[in-house]
C-alpha cells in the first residue's frame, strides 16, 4: 500500500510539473466551484508565477517520492498526511481567493506537522513539532488578519479584486496590510527572526519530507511575499523592498554562520535553508526597490534572479537532504563526528552529495553559481538608483552576499569532508552500506537537475524573466544572446556557463594528457597514508567537525556568544595525569534568548496569575457567568 502511495505521489508530481510548465509558458486558465469552499467557493487560477511554483512542487515531489520507496516502504503511518501535504502545496499557488488560499495553507501546515511528528518516540520530536505548530499558527494568525483587512478594505475576498482596488487604498491601510501579510509569509519562509522552528523541525522529519519542506514548502512563503508586495497591494514604497533586502541579508549571514558550526548533518542543512531564503529575499527586495524607483527593467532582472535561486535551491537542497537521509539510514546517526570514510562505502551517495555541495557553494559550472552571480549583478546596479540611503542599503547587501558566499564554501567543504572522507570514526560508519536503487535514482535525478540548471541559464532565465515581468506589468525582457551568453543591463556584464564548464574541463584534462604524453605509468600505486611521523594512523588523529569550526567560532565569537564548559577528571594519585576531559563550546540562539524566551516567560507569568481564578468553586463560576451576562446586557 505504501509503495502504491509513493508511486502515486511521483505520478501526481509529474502531472503537476507538466501543468506548471504549461502555466509558466503562458497557458492561463481559471476554475471556480461555488459550493465547494465556504464564503467565496473554490477558485483556482493559473498564471506564470503560479505555474513556476507548481512546476517546482511537482518536480521536487518526484525524487522525494522515489526516495521514499526505499526508506518508507511498508509504513502505513503518515501516508495520508504525505499525500495531503503534496495536494495542499499544489493548491496554494493556484488559489485565487482568500478562503481557498487559507484552507490550503492550513492543510499544508497540519499535514507537515503530522509528518514532523512521524517518529514521536524519538528524543526531541514532540518539542520540535510543538514549536513548529506554534510558529506556523502564529504566522497563520498574521495572514488571517492581513487578509481580513484587505477583504474589508476592498469589499471582496478575490485576489483579482485586491489587485484592482489595492493601489487605491490609503497608505496607512496598505502598509499595515503589507506588514501583516509579510510577517505571516516570512514565518513560513524561515526569515530571521521568525526562523526558530526551521532548524528544529526539519531535521526530525523523515528525509523525503525534509527535502520537500526545505526545498519547496518554505518557498511558498516567498510566493506569498511576491504576491502581496507586487500584486495584491500594487506597487509599494521603496521601504517595503528595503525591509526585505535587510531581512534577507541578516538571514543569509546568520544562516550560514550557524550552519558552519553545526554537528548535526540535517540541522546544518536546515540552517543553510535560512541562508538561501535570505539570498532569495535579497533579489526580491532589490526588485521591489527598483520597481518603486521606476527602474522596471532592473526590477524584472532582480526578481528573475530571485526566482532562479528559488529553483536552484529546490534542486540542490532536496539533493542534499536525500543524500543526508541515506547517510543517516546507513549509519544510524546525524552526528558528523560519528561519520567519516563513507566515500568508499557509499560512493553513489558521496558523489551526489558532492554535486549538491558544489552547487550550494555557488561554484561553477553548477546552478548555485548562476543565480548568485545574477543576484550580485542586480545589486551592482545600485548606481542607477537615486538617493544615497538606498545605495548604502545595497552596499550592505552586497557585503552580506559576498560574506555568505565565502562562508558557504567553507561550510560545505566541512560537511562533505567530515562526513565522507578520512577514516570512519565509529563502528556504524565502518559498517555502512550504499543506499538502494530508488535512492540512487532520486539522487541522480536531482544531480542532473543541478547540472542542467547550471549549464542552461540561456534557456531558463528568459522563461523566469517572463514570470517576473508579469508581476510588474511588463513584457518579458531580452536577457540572452542565444545560445550561450547571458547579458546584464546592456554591456554591463555577461556570462557563458558552458564556456566556463569547457575551460574547467580542459583545465582538469590537459594535465592528465600531459602526464600520459611524458610516459608516466598508468598503474595505480597503493601506499600508506602519510602519518605525520606516526606508524599507525587512527581516526582519533583526524580533523573533526568541531576542530574545523573552531577558528570560525573564535572569529565570530560576538555572534555566537557561546556557552563554554570544561570538565577535567584527574588521576587520584597525581594531577599531572588526566583521566578524562570534556569540553563544550556551544553557540547560543540569540533570537531564542533575547526575543522568544522573554515572551514565553511573560506568558507563563500571566497564565499563572489567571490560573488563580480557577478555584474549583461552583459558586464562584456561577458568579462569573452572571457577571458576563450583565456586561453583555449593558452593551446590548
Amino acid at each position: 500500500m505504501s509503495s502504491l502511495a509513493f508511486v502515486g505521489g511521483a505520478v501526481a508530481g509529474l502531472a503537476a510539473a507538466g501543468l506548471g510548465l504549461a502555466g509558466l509558458l503562458g497557458h492561463e486558465w481559471a476554475l471556480q466551484i461555488a459550493w465547494l469552499v465556504p464564503l467565496a467557493g473554490l477558485e483556482l487560477r493559473m498564471d506564470p508565477l503560479a505555474g513556476f511554483f507548481l512546476l517546482l512542487i511537482g518536480a521536487t515531489s518526484v525524487p522525494a517520492s522515489v526516495y521514499a520507496l526505499d526508506h518508507a516502504r511498508g509504513e502505513v503511518k503518515g501516508l495520508v498526511s504525505y499525500l495531503a501535504f503534496l495536494l495542499a502545496m499544489g493548491v496554494v499557488p493556484l488559489a485565487a481567493n482568500a478562503p481557498t488560499f487559507l484552507l490550503a495553507w492550513e492543510l499544508m501546515a497540519l499535514a507537515s506537522y503530522a509528518l514532523v511528528l512521524h517518529d514521536h518516540g524519538e528524543r526531541g520530536v514532540v518539542r520540535a513539532a510543538w514549536v513548529y505548530a506554534v510558529m506556523t499558527h502564529a504566522g497563520l494568525a498574521s495572514l488571517l488578519a492581513g487578509m481580513l483587512l484587505m477583504s474589508a478594505s476592498t469589499g471582496s475576498l478575490r485576489f483579482a479584486d485586491w489587485q484592482t482596488a489595492g493601489p487605491g487604498l490609503d497608505e496607512a491601510t496598505r502598509s499595515l496590510a503589507w506588514l501583516l501579510l509579510t510577517i505571516g509569509f516570512a514565518s513560513k519562509a524561515g526569515v530571521v527572526p521568525l526562523h526558530v522552528w526551521l532548524p528544529i523541525a526539519h531535521p526530525v522529519a523523515p528525509s523525503h519530507v525534509s527535502a520537500l519542506m526545505s526545498g519547496v514548502m518554505i518557498k511558498l512563503g516567498i510566493y506569498g511575499l511576491l504576491r502581496a508586495g507586487l500584486e495584491w497591494l500594487g506597487p509599494g514604497p521603496a521601504w517595503w523592498g528595503v525591509v526585505l533586502l535587510l531581512a534577507g541579508t541578516v538571514s543569509a549571514v546568520k544562516g550560514v554562520l550557524y550552519a558552519l558550526v553545526e554537528r548535526d548533518l540535517k540541522r546544518l542543512l536546515a540552517f543553510s535553508s535560512i541562508e538561501n531564503v535570505g539570498i532569495v529575499l535579497i533579489g526580491v527586495g532589490a526588485g521591489m526597490v527598483f520597481h518603486a524607483s521606476g527602474l522596471d527593467f532592473l526590477a524584472v532582472f532582480a526578481l528573475a534572479a530571485g526566482l532562479y535561486h528559488v529553483a536552484n535551491h529546490a534542486a540542490f537542497k532536496a539533493l542534499l537532504f536525500l543524500g543526508a537521509g541515506a547517510v543517516v539510514h546507513a549509519t544510524g546517526t546525524r552526528d558528523m563526528e560519528a561519520m567519516g570514510g563513507l566515500v568508499k562505502r557509499m560512493p553513489w551517495t558521496a558523489a551526489a552529495f558532492l554535486v549538491g555541495s558544489v552547487a550550494i557553494a555557488a561554484l561553477p559550472p553548477l546552478n548555485g553559481f548562476v543565480s548568485e552571480w545574477l543576484t550580485l549583478q542586480a545589486l551592482l546596479q545600485t548606481v542607477q538608483i537615486p538617493g544615497l540611503e538606498l545605495s548604502l542599503v545595497f552596499a550592505l547587501a552586497l557585503a552580506g552576499l559576498a560574506l555568505t558566499s565565502g562562508l558557504t564554501v567553507a561550510c560545505f567543504v566541512r560537511a562533505f569532508g567530515i562526513t565522507f572522507l578520512a577514516l570512519p570514526r565509529s563502528e556504524s560508519a565502518t559498517q555502512a552500506l550504499e543506499a538502494g536503487g530508488p535512492t540512487r535514482a532520486a539522487l541522480v535525478l536531482l544531480a542532473v537537475a543541478c547540472a542542467a540548471l547550471g549549464l542552461g541559464p540561456t534557456v531558463v532565465l528568459p522563461v523566469l524573466g517572463g514570470a517576473a515581468a508579469s508581476l510588474v506589468g511588463l513584457p518579458a525582457p531580452v536577457l540572452v544572446e542565444w545560445p550561450l551568453t547571458l547579458t546584464v543591463a546592456g554591456d554591463f556584464a555577461s556570462l557563458s556557463v558552458p564556456v566556463i564548464a569547457l575551460a574547467l574541463g580542459l583545465g582538469l584534462l590537459l594535465p592528465l594528457l600531459a602526464l600520459r604524453g611524458l610516459g608516466t605509468p598508468r598503474g595505480r600505486r597503493l601506499t600508506a597514508t602519510w602519518g605525520c611521523g606516526r606508524l599507525l594512523q587512527t581516526a582519533r588523529m583526524e580533523y573533526n567537525a568541531t576542530s574545523f569550526a573552531s577558528p570560525y567560532k573564535r572569529i565570530f565569537d560576538f555572534v555566537y556568544r557561546p556557552r563554554k564548559r570544561l570538565e577535567v577528571e584527574y588521576h587520584p594519585e597525581s594531577r599531572f595525569f588526566v583521566r578524562r576531559m570534556a569540553y563544550e563550546n556551544l553557540p547560543r540562539g540569540l533570537a531564542e534568548e533575547w526575543l522568544y524566551a522573554p515572551v514565553v516567560r511573560a506568558l507563563q507569568h500571566a497564565t499563572a496569575r489567571v490560573r488563580a481564578i480557577q478555584s474549583g468553586s461552583a459558586n464562584l463560576y456561577l458568579i462569573y457567568v452572571l457577571a458576563a451576562l450583565l456586561i453583555l446586557l449593558v452593551f446590548a
